[in-house]
């Protein structure tokens, strides 16, 4: 066979050669903008020639400071395809965490949404080895107070539509992405054309498999791991791609749901929660027929909200699972044909667990002494992880590398189960396990059954110190604004006494009008737990 590399630039060559009409929808500040696969790769083309004319070598590292638009698209596509890096920098971590990253990858050359110049500005002088931001606005012209700044449309202006993309080692870095740091400065993942383009091709087969008859909406962010690869499995199946664009909201992803078509999006469960109010107080106002499925992903998906989305909306919502380590996708909650022959009680219970490995990876569950435990639903091991797009290492970091790895396998951190039919189910982050006078609480499960109460909008789990049994559970809620006299600690007690043992049930909680979520819009557990230590949780036991 063909010694052919497994690069990019082939998603590309495919999508304009068999789709180059299928149209790419952005929203923007101004409405709607709207324009086709072949005109996203002369655009990639023209920036791929502006980077030569700027000077930017092959192997350069280039950084993205933006939200999910069509330029940023162009991108995904145009960086990696000439053979240059793209850096997409989470525009929701701290500044100091963003002066790091950007200094730590040393990119040379920052792109970025206009409206998010006011984030960037005050660190400029901080960011030595940046000499030139690239303001991603329709003007051709910029007034910003950046060195060196120019307008995107300026930089390419007047370049040809189509470039002679290199044949690259398929072993090449391709897209450089940070942790979200929840503890520790973030930690580098340079992703590679080969393991990108590996992990791309899984979605297009199996039950998730998108054609040109679809309508794709990701709704993840392309500044975090990928937007969960969807930039790349989208484009090489054909369908319309809807891009949400600046700030998205749960009335603008439902308006964009309805008003395109969208078949098939994924999002975090606070996404997905968040929507589900805005349509319940809209009541009439919303048809989502044409939605195939939804997924989620990040934390724990609670079954309440799949029952929701099933009942009141008639949409499938199903999990999925992965880190940034993994680029990130590993696994689907997709139903096997034994789970739909089940009783629909029974299928909805299957949605929220964590789901089926995908082809081409393999997966260990060991116990602390690295034994292998049972697939028997039950027995709790770590998660390890090995496959073509899992890392190897940690960028420029061999401390972070040294402890991630055992024997070749990737310690993901996570503790699982698995049953019988080989459905993985996430008990909980190591750290964030409970140890109560020698047993163990999922603060997951707790999570999941307080936010199935049908007054509880939110609801987070931590460990807190206790003097007798080393620590104890406590709740962190929200609840809806109507129904705030009626919840009492006493009656979530009550409620949760139903389905757990005694010594799980919280002693205390908290109720508050928000629960922090990081950047990736899960739970932060680690702001409650600073919160907690600063005396700031009123608790109510």
């Amino acid at each position: 066979m063909m010694n052919f590399p497994l690069l990019l630039k082939t998603i590309l060559y495919r999508a304009n050669l068999v789709y180059p009409n299928q149209e790419i929808v952005t929203r923007t500040a101004a409405g709607t903008k709207r324009y086709t696969y072949r005109d996203m790769s002369a655009r990639a083309a023209q920036l791929a020639h502006a980077l030569d004319r700027h000077g930017v070598l092959r192997g350069a590292h280039v950084a993205s400071f933006a939200w999910n638009n069509d330029r940023h698209l162009e991108l995904y596509y145009g960086v990696p395809c000439s053979g240059r890096v793209l850096h997409t920098v989470n525009i929701r971590l701290s500044p100091e965490q963003i002066v790091y990253t950007v200094n730590h990858a040393e990119d040379s050359i920052l792109f970025i949404d206009e409206d998010l110049v006011p984030l960037i500005a005050p660190l400029a002088s901080r960011l030595p080895t940046v000499k030139t931001y690239v303001i991603l606005t329709d003007e051709r012209g910029v007034d910003v107070p950046l060195p060196g700044a120019v307008s995107y449309e300026e930089f390419v202006a007047e370049l040809p539509g189509t470039y002679d993309y290199p044949e690259l080692d398929e072993n090449a870095p391709a897209i450089l992405a940070y942790t979200s740091a929840t503890t520790g400065d973030p930690k580098g993942v340079l992703y590679s054309h080969r393991g990108l383009y590996l992990h791309a091709l899984t979605f297009m087969t199996g039950y998730f498999a998108l054609d040109d008859h679809d309508v794709s909406m990701p709704i993840v962010p392309m500044f975090h791991v990928n937007a969960w690869g969807r930039p790349f499995s989208d484009l090489w199946s054909g369908a319309k791609i809807v891009l949400p664009g600046p700030r998205p909201t749960p009335k603008g992803i439902a308006d964009l749901i309805q008003s395109e078509g969208v078949t098939f999006s994924a999002g975090v469960p606070t996404v997905w929660m968040g929507m589900l109010q805005h349509v319940r107080q809209h009541p009439g106002d919303y048809d989502f027929r044409r939605v195939r499925m939804l997924i989620s992903g990040g934390s724990a998906l609670p079954e309440s909200l799949v029952r929701a989305y099933q009942e009141e909306l008639g949409v499938a919502l199903y999990q999925g699972y992965g880190q940034t380590e993994t680029s990130p996708v590993t696994f689907l909650g997709a139903p096997k044909q034994s789970i739909e022959e089940l009783p629909m009680e029974e299928q909805l219970r299957y949605r929220t667990k964590t789901g089926l490995l995908i082809p081409g990876l393999e997966m260990r569950l060991v116990d602390t002494e690295g034994n292998p435990v049972l697939h028997d639903g039950k027995s709790r091991g770590e998660l390890l992880l090995r496959g073509p797009w899992v890392l190897d290492r940690y960028y420029n970091d061999p401390d972070a590398t040294a402890s991630a790895f055992v024997d070749g396998w990737f310690k993901t951190g996570d503790i699982a189960t698995m049953d019988e039919h080989g459905y993985l189910q996430i008990v909980d982050r190591s750290k964030d396990l409970i140890k109560s006078g020698g047993e163990w609480i999922s603060s997951v499960d707790l999570e999941n059954l307080l936010m199935a109460h049908k007054d509880v909008v939110e609801a987070a789990v931590i460990g807190i110190p206790d003097p007798l049994w080393q620590e104890r559970p406590l709740a962190v809620v929200v609840v809806r604004p109507d129904a705030r006299d009626a919840v009492t600690p006493e009656r979530l007690r009550d409620f949760l006494g139903d389905h757990v043992a005694k010594f799980w049930i919280p002693d205390a909680f908290s109720f508050v009008d928000e629960i922090p979520k990081t950047s990736v819009g899960k739970f932060s557990k680690k702001a409650l737990r600073e919160q907690y230590q600063n005396g700031e949780l009123q608790l109510r036991r």
